[in-house]
């Protein structure tokens, strides 16, 4: 409870990495698999920023996936935010995925969601 507590509190006001490295290690102690990694998720958040934005995955009849995933931050799926290679081409861009308030996401559904950008500096415009 007062894991749970102390993250509130760190959602609403700013804290620094070691915290959330401090509040992880307790998770992980507690066998809190899902707290240790929203705690470890918020601290890359206050070294590396946030980005936050509304995602609508197609749907299985419009060619999307056909099954839903887990919003924990484990997928790392590829994003076209509009970047070309030297040579004109697309070039996509990795960063994982935390679904907020919600335990997977699935074909058709729109959520919340927040990025951890694998190489950040390529997602600045």
């Amino acid at each position: 409870m007062v894991l749970d507590l102390l993250i509130e509190i760190a959602d609403v006001h700013p804290v620094s990495a070691s915290f959330w490295e401090i509040l992880a290690e307790a998770a992980r102690q507690m066998m809190l698999d899902h707290s240790r990694r929203w705690c470890q998720w918020r601290g890359w958040e206050v070294q590396h920023g946030t980005v936050r934005a509304t995602l609508t995955l197609l749907g299985t009849d419009e060619g999307g996936r056909q099954g839903a995933f887990s919003g924990d931050g484990q997928l790392r799926p590829l994003w076209d935010i509009g970047n070309r290679t030297s040579d004109g081409e697309r070039d996509l861009n990795i960063a994982l995925i935390w679904v907020e308030f919600a335990q997977e996401l699935g074909p058709g559904e729109t959520a919340d969601v927040r990025l951890a950008l694998l190489s950040p500096e390529h997602w600045r415009i």
